[in-house]
């Protein structure tokens, strides 16, 4: 029988039905390729795979459903009339009628991402699970420099300074740092808010060098819609704690800060009052306006306006960890957020003008310390006596205050990550630091842990007054009832009880080894040599066993362990790679020494 095809006029069946090209969705919807592109970013519409390519392997497939729901967006009407204003400006502009080119760039059409937020995201959680790479774009733009070539204003790059420092600062404020890792691309970070945890990296503070090999309107379609999400999310949050957003900032913070602590006050009065109803305090724009409070004078008014309107978005988020209270209460507050509160608390600590400055405004005040830097707007200078930590990152310091450590700022960053004030030595100016560890890798499921992991869990264990077994020694020589005892973990009662316990086990245990040596000894030599030479290799028995079942196995399943197996060694190799370095590291140190 030969292979059946669809009469003409019957309607499609199957793959055929479902899915459609990306050149017949274009088609479809009569708008050009890039502004497809952008409808489906907005939408958050991303192309299918589906079993049976019907076109051909080499076509991009969508949905059905996906273009009809593209179909029936107002925002694609809008893009046409937008569209159609483009071609006569530019044709205004060609006729060198410049008063007609004027005019109608005031008649285009706007158009906001609003509605498109609360149909992508109905409930908060669900923002708060896709803002991992929000953040990581927007903090991005905000160290990139500003290029007309490839549309990358002014505008847009001060707009996600203003936002990124906005979310620092709240993270900051409420505690809500959990990580920090310096690497080479960046630093990345982890906060944990409402149960989530949100991981973003932010690149290093350095020349950005952009490329020919990157298309900027695809990422300006994400970073449009990523910053209407930050911006929804950060108005959220700060509701949440009874603060206004956005901040009133003044555009001389970032150099001076002279009006940083009469900033603070009026934002710690403004506070005071309740603002919002907490079920009006959703992800609408709209509702915003509806909610704040009528009895504003008219010069609090203009003075917010005008204050807003000079916003100076390469701002510090030094400037912002003053203006959002912790009005948490300490009830209200989780275990990780008040050790993480407590960590550098009664420190305070000065940057030298070679550090990191954002990444540590953002990092010391989020764990409880204090913090200022070299200028003329710091909060102190570093003449003050109160000063215990001063962070410097130079082979030598010349001038050095006895009251005051000085240290590389790597320490900040370990002791974040171990939750425990380190030891300075081996983080003293001039000296090679430790191993920066990652705290994002499970060193147990690696199957490799460093020396350094090591002595962070013993310093750990030490400041939690856990007993941890020194290398050589047993997890059994800890179970002592004596040296328990001995360093008053366990009082006497306790003591006599563990030992009484354990006193029957090694009488129960002597018991059973010596009936186990009354039989061998009943046994004859001859016997016991025959039973050797009967006994089988148990390794090689355990290999025909493993070779057996998969020859049993289905093919899938065959090629799945085989993977897995695969993925097994892989990862020994790694194992062995580290420790034959750290080996031949060693041995490079000796010889240096002798």
């Amino acid at each position: 029988m030969g292979k059946h095809y669809r009469p003409p006029g019957k309607k499609k069946e199957g793959n055929a039905a479902r899915y459609i090209t990306r050149s017949q969705a274009v088609k479809h919807l009569q708008v050009n390729l890039p502004l497809f592109r952008k409808l489906c970013i907005l939408k958050g519409v991303f192309p299918r795979e589906p079993k049976k390519k019907v076109k051909g392997n080499h076509h991009t497939y969508y949905h059905l459903k996906d273009i009809a729901f593209l179909q029936h967006e107002p925002l694609l009407e809008t893009f046409r009339e937008t569209r159609v204003y483009d071609k006569k400006i530019k044709k205004a502009k060609a006729k060198k009628n410049e008063e007609r080119a004027k005019r109608l760039e005031t008649q285009k059409p706007n158009y906001k991402l609003d509605r498109l937020i609360r149909e992508r995201y109905p409930k908060f959680i669900d923002a708060l699970r896709d803002l991992d790479d929000c953040l990581t774009m927007v903090h991005l733009f905000a160290a990139l420099p500003a290029l007309e070539r490839e549309k990358v204003e002014v505008k847009r790059v001060h707009s996600c300074r203003r936002l990124s420092h906005e979310w620092q600062a709240y993270i900051s404020c409420t505690h809500k740092l959990r990580k920090v890792f310096v690497s080479v691309k960046g630093i990345y970070y982890q906060a944990e808010v409402q149960g989530q945890k949100i991981t973003w990296l932010t690149p290093h503070a350095l020349q950005q060098v952009l490329t020919d090999d990157i298309d900027f309107n695809v990422m300006l379609t994400y970073l449009e819609f990523n910053e209407t999400l930050l911006a929804f999310v950060s108005c959220h949050l700060y509701h949440s704690i009874n603060v206004k957003y956005p901040p009133i900032l003044d555009p001389r913070l970032e150099a001076l800060a002279a009006d940083l602590y009469a900033l603070s006050r009026w934002f710690a009065a403004s506070t005071r009052a309740p603002l919002v109803d907490p079920q009006a305090s959703s992800l609408s724009g709209s509702e915003q306006g509806q909610g704040q409070n009528k009895e504003t004078s008219l010069e609090e008014s203009e003075l917010r306006l005008a204050q807003l309107q000079q916003q100076l978005p390469s701002n510090e988020p030094g400037a912002l960890m003053h203006l959002v209270e912790d009005v948490a209460g300490e009830d209200e507050e989780d275990e990780d957020t008040k050790e993480c509160k407590k960590l550098f608390r009664n420190m305070k600590f000065f940057l030298s003008r070679e550090v990191p400055r954002e990444s540590l405004l953002f990092v010391i005040p989020a764990f409880g310390g204090m913090v200022s830097w070299e200028g003329d707007g710091a909060p102190y200078d570093e003449n003050d006596d109160d000063i215990t930590h001063q962070i410097v990152d130079r082979p030598s310091q010349t001038r050095k205050i006895l009251s005051r450590d000085y240290v590389q700022p790597q320490w900040i960053y370990d002791c974040v990550n171990a939750r425990i004030i380190l030891p300075i030595e081996g983080y003293l100016v001039g000296r090679v630091p430790p191993p920066h560890l990652s705290p994002f890798v499970d060193n147990d499921a690696q199957g490799y842990v460093p020396d350094y992991a090591e002595t962070i869990k013993r310093l750990q264990a030490a400041a939690k007054n856990q007993l941890l077994p020194l290398p050589g020694v047993g997890r059994e020589d800890l179970e002592d009832p004596q040296s328990l005892l001995a360093e008053g973990v366990i009082d006497r009662a306790e003591a006599n009880e563990a030992a009484e316990r354990k006193r029957q086990m090694m009488t129960l245990r002597k018991q059973y080894e010596d009936e186990i040596k009354i039989e061998l000894q009943g046994a004859s030599a001859e016997d016991m040599e025959v039973g050797e030479e009967s006994l089988p290799d148990l390794q090689q028995v355990a290999e025909d066993t493993t070779n057996m079942s998969k020859v049993m196995m289905p093919r899938k399943k065959r090629g799945l362990l085989e993977a897995i197996m695969k993925g097994k060694q892989r990862k020994q190799d790694h194992v062995n790679l580290l420790k034959e370095r750290k080996k031949k590291i060693e041995e490079r140190q000796n010889s240096k020494y002798t």
